[in-house]
């Protein structure tokens, strides 16, 4: 009886011993692989989708070694990385412990809100539907995401992040300000934002706007004029001397002041702009075939600018 058992104790230390080398041992995994746990999966499930995965030789092995050696912590769900020849225990300690993949959706500075919704809807590893947000509720950027979240998460941190970001730098806004609310800043941000793509321009922009706010002159920039029409997107034509004279809200040709809302989603440096705009006494700008501005005081100055714009348009064949 008693040799009897002393060979069952035997039996059971070197089946112990066996089943802790299968646990931490090199796996079957030939090449890093991604795991999908969906939200509420069970161990149990998980196994099957592991052995079927190449990365665990049983699944009934693996059910029975993570209940005996592993830590009993719940799965995460989410997407894993994980790595060629990775044993039973690193992987459950993957599954339990491991940050799940990140993706990254850029929404660059200056998109009108109807492109934002393109981009979300298109990105499918995304899941839901969204509306298109409210223009200027965006505040452009990267944003993270996991395969199979709700694109309505994605989008409530990019609204929440432009509400964070304006909060903070309207706290900071100069007297030289000529914008009086919060909505304002977005406003007349998302027309810098369209006008110039030269970081450096930003605040003498800011500055001529605010000064032409300042006086009741018109802002007259063409893209308040595109709007309407393509809701931000590029018109792909030249502006129609009608579109110049349509009073539809958003058209600065035809009324002074703000338009009747943004027209874009501008980002922190363009509301950083016209929070503190550069002292300046232009009133005018026009492209100086770099991808940048000439500014100027009076019409006449404005006027001989426009004219050199025009040889360079002339001379590239673009009139």
């Amino acid at each position: 009886m008693k040799k009897l058992l002393v060979a069952i104790v035997v039996a059971a230390l070197a089946a112990a011993a066996v089943l802790a080398f299968q646990w931490t041992a090199k796996g079957p995994l030939a090449a890093d692989t991604d795991i999908i746990v969906p939200r509420g999966a069970s161990l149990s499930a998980m196994a099957v989708r592991l052995e079927d995965a190449g990365m665990i030789r049983s699944s009934d092995a693996f059910r029975l070694m993570a209940r005996v050696l592993g830590s009993g912590a719940p799965i995460k769900a989410g997407e894993f990385s994980v790595p060629a020849g990775s044993s039973a225990a690193s992987i459950l300690r993957i599954l339990q412990e491991g940050e799940p993949l990140q993706r990254l959706l850029v929404i660059p500075e200056g998109l009108p809100s109807i492109l934002v919704h393109e981009k979300l809807m298109a990105e499918e590893l995304l899941t839901g539907e969204v509306d298109v947000p409210a223009e200027g509720a965006v505040l452009p950027g990267g944003y993270s995401f996991e395969r199979g979240e709700p694109r309505a998460a994605v989008l409530k941190r990019m609204e929440d992040a432009m509400t964070k970001t304006l909060a903070e730098l309207w706290a900071t806004r100069k007297s030289s300000a000529v914008v009086k609310t919060p909505e304002e800043a977005v406003n007349l941000a998302a027309i810098v934002e369209k006008e110039t793509a030269k970081a450096e321009e930003r605040r003498t922009i800011a500055g001529v706007y605010s000064n032409r706010l300042r006086i009741g002159m018109m802002l007259q920039a063409d893209p308040t004029v595109i709007y309407p029409i393509t809701k931000g997107k590029p018109l792909g034509r030249r502006i129609r001397q009608s579109e110049l004279r349509a009073d539809n809200g958003y058209n600065t040709y035809a009324k002074a002041g703000l338009p009747t809302g943004p027209i874009a989603n501008p980002g922190r440096a363009s509301i950083e702009a016209v929070l503190d705009p550069e002292t300046t006494d232009a009133l005018y700008f026009v492209a100086d075939g770099t991808g940048g501005h000439v500014f100027a005081r009076t019409l006449a100055e404005h006027n001989a600018n426009v004219v050199k714009w025009r040889a360079i348009r002339r001379e590239r064949g673009e009139l």
